[in-house]
């Protein structure tokens, strides 16, 4: 494909997209979209972006990873993609999110592990959600040394290492800041090693993981 048909395509001008192609220009979210599906991209090559981190609930979320093709969320289509760093960012700095998106976090981390690890690791610790992001990766990375591929699995072990150099010490939810002093006081006694180690009120582990092995 000649640069004129691509442009053509993608319903922009040729010298418009050359500056787009020499990072003269930003991509956005939308075109980005457009080139990667026009040639054939992983979603891995979408741009990051940590400038709506904020504007992201359940619903949107679940429709982007969607996209990425969570089997849990087939029912969801039509979303534009993101690139799975983007979207990782905006779960974990989220206050409350509904379980099955924590639940979808893991299959995300595993199925694109060569994200953009030190964009994602530095945004996190700027916004305090490294224990989030440290649980998550746990979790994809023992999903990983169970079912491969081993390649995955080392890449989340030492993104696992980084994080806990930093692990916060102050208690905190995966994204469940409403939960009860009732539901808080239950989970302290009964979460998991996974998550008292990375100082988190949260019940979820790989054995209800419906993707684990």
């Amino acid at each position: 494909m000649t640069q004129q048909e691509a442009a053509k395509t993608l319903r922009v001008s040729q010298p418009y997209l050359a500056l787009l192609e020499s990072g003269r220009r930003p991509v956005t979210a939308r075109l980005g979209t457009k080139i990667a599906n026009l040639y054939g991209l992983d979603p891995v090559a979408l741009p990051v972006d940590a400038s709506n981190v904020d504007g992201w609930d359940s619903s949107s979320l679940a429709a982007a990873i969607a996209s990425l093709g969570y089997p849990g969320f087939s029912q969801l289509a039509g979303a534009p993609a993101h690139n799975p760093a983007s979207i990782l960012l905006a779960a974990v700095t989220s206050g409350d999110l509904e379980v099955r998106i924590g639940e979808a976090l893991p299959w995300v981390a595993l199925e694109y592990s060569d994200l953009d690890w030190e964009w994602l690791v530095r945004e996190a610790k700027v916004r305090n959600v490294q224990n989030r992001l440290g649980f998550v990766v746990t979790l994809a990375r023992q999903v990983a040394e169970k079912r491969g591929p081993a390649a995955a699995a080392g890449r989340l072990r030492e993104t696992e290492e980084i994080l806990d150099r930093s692990r916060l010490v102050r208690e905190d939810t995966l994204a469940q800041e409403s939960l009860s002093d009732a539901e808080r006081q239950w989970l302290r006694q009964s979460r998991p090693a996974e998550a008292v180690h990375w100082n988190l009120l949260t019940d979820l582990h790989t054995g209800i993981l419906r993707y684990a092995p």
